[in-house]
């Protein structure tokens, strides 16, 4: 048996032992500076929005970051940036784009709101090569069915291209957030090939559901099973079974840098669910590796 890593210098020992190549996450955040900066400054007051502290342990310089990442083995990243208001959805993703194009390890990422110019800036955004959308519908505040979001939706139906989205009710509720939004969506667009992120939680259930009714929908492991989490929002160990049949469905998610622990608490949190190294090769590398066509 391989045993999980005890800190991050372990954690390519770890993948090395499952016979992997690297990681690949589909979670991880890179934002402009000032952006990151106000992320950080948020979660810097989690005890008054959450109710918990949420120390960040990587909040360090670009460069820094990545050398983590270099490090930990992670062959493959998302940058994952996300509007909270109209108009800044195009100028993040051109900021996004020159950051892969310096950083070639990076999953192309952009993102969308609901406004009339979203049609045109997402399809210039496929044209540029983007491999995955970021949506986070708490932090925007908007339904996801917003009738200015149904040529987008149309759109990357037929493209396939992966949104991860961020739609469950944790850590906060939103006026949007939940399954109901997310099965009408789907049953609307039901080829979309969404990533939920953080498997939906605290929503568990409901989002194990979408992933079993839809073929396109997956799941990602972001801050799932951590001791964090399961202070604030547990998964019902009953519901595993589920989970590891869904096996070829999910994908590691971390929400690296801001994280309240060690990137290799994330993966320690996904080996004691006890699911198997099959099941672990599929999270870590396999599925992500097939999704975005990364070669080993």
């Amino acid at each position: 048996m391989v045993a999980p890593p005890d800190d991050d210098v372990d954690v390519p020992r770890y993948w090395r032992e499952l016979g992997l190549p690297g990681l690949v996450d589909v979670h991880v955040h890179f934002l402009p500076e000032r952006v990151q900066a106000k992320v950080w400054a948020y979660f810097g007051r989690a005890e008054e929005h959450y109710g918990a502290a949420w120390p960040i342990t990587y909040a360090l310089p670009v460069e820094e970051r990545l050398a983590v990442l270099d490090r930990l083995g992670v062959r493959a990243f998302s940058t994952l940036p996300y509007p909270h208001r109209p108009g800044m959805a195009a100028w993040l993703n051109d900021w996004s784009s020159q950051f892969a194009d310096e950083h070639p390890q990076v999953l192309r990422s952009a993102t969308f709101y609901p406004e009339p110019e979203a049609p045109v800036y997402v399809a210039e955004a496929l044209d540029r090569g983007v491999q995955v959308f970021k949506v986070h519908v708490q932090v925007g505040a908007f339904d996801p069915r917003d009738p200015l979001l149904e040529p987008v939706w149309s759109r990357l139906a037929e493209t396939g291209t992966p949104v991860v989205i961020h739609c469950g009710s944790g850590p906060l509720a939103g006026r949007h957030t939940g399954p109901e939004p997310m099965a009408g969506l789907l049953d609307r667009h039901p080829r979309l090939q969404l990533v939920i992120a953080h498997l939906g939680m605290p929503e568990y259930r409901e989002f194990l559901d979408l992933a079993e009714r839809f073929e396109r929908v997956h799941l990602d492991t972001t801050m799932f099973a951590t001791d964090f989490t399961e202070r604030l929002m547990p998964f019902d160990r009953a519901d595993l079974p589920r989970l590891a049949a869904l096996r070829d469905k999910v994908l590691l998610g971390t929400d690296f840098p801001t994280i309240p622990y060690a990137y290799a608490h994330q993966l320690a949190a996904l080996d004691r669910l006890g699911l198997g190294e099959e099941w672990l090769r599929a999270v870590l590398w396999h599925n992500g590796a097939r999704l975005f066509t990364i070669g080993s």
